[in-house]
């Protein structure tokens, strides 16, 4: 069985709009490895939608980007991506799926399915998710800034404190640090589990 790790971008004071992160080549790298160690994305439709408006032009060269985004763009391209909502069931973006019916029995089928571990990437269906217990990791991109405004990490609430293990902290040159932890009691990780198939 794969794990479920739930990475954002994420600021000092918790707001996780994606317009208020530093978007550069290092951060880029930096997701496009997390990706390629995982074996899927998984996102609201929400999450979706905003990203299959944008990427797939940038993977088909319509946008211009630097060479660092463009890779992220390619790769995202070709990486299975499963979308939970109970309001669209049309998902045309290649290698995109469908988590329809019980959350809980749909993502847990997808974690047993996904030996690579699955990549969360939505702030909404986190806090669903973390309610019923499937998160198992958590890695946030934390910039250093102060935007004063949401929406917020976990901002409708979680019913009990979660209690995490520290991985590891890596600073980027931005000023932003990557922290990834691993829920007490939770198994091998992601990264954990790249490193040593690179032996």
């Amino acid at each position: 069985m794969g794990i479920l790790t739930f990475s954002i971008n994420v600021t000092l004071d918790g707001c996780i709009d994606h317009r208020e992160g530093i978007a550069d080549d290092e951060t880029h790298a930096f997701f496009t490895r997390l990706m390629d160690d995982a074996g899927a994305m998984l996102w609201g439709r929400v999450t979706y939608e905003m990203m299959e408006g944008y990427w797939p032009l940038v993977a088909r060269g319509e946008v211009e980007a630097s060479p660092a985004i463009r890779a992220w763009a390619l790769k995202l391209e070709t990486k299975p991506k499963y979308v939970v909502s109970s309001t669209r069931r049309d998902f045309p973006w290649r290698h995109s799926h469908h988590i329809a019916g019980d959350l809980r029995t749909g993502v847990q089928a997808l974690k047993d399915a996904t030996p690579a571990g699955v990549l969360l990437g939505s702030g909404k269906l986190a806090t669903a998710l973390d309610r019923l217990d499937l998160i198992d990791e958590y890695l946030f991109l934390v910039h250093p800034r102060i935007v004063g405004h949401g929406p917020t990490l976990y901002q409708s609430g979680l019913p009990g404190t979660r209690r995490l293990d520290l991985i590891c902290a890596k600073p980027l040159r931005s000023g932003a640090v990557a922290m990834h932890y691993r829920r007490q009691g939770s198994g091998p990780s992601i990264q954990a589990d790249a490193d040593a198939r690179r032996g």
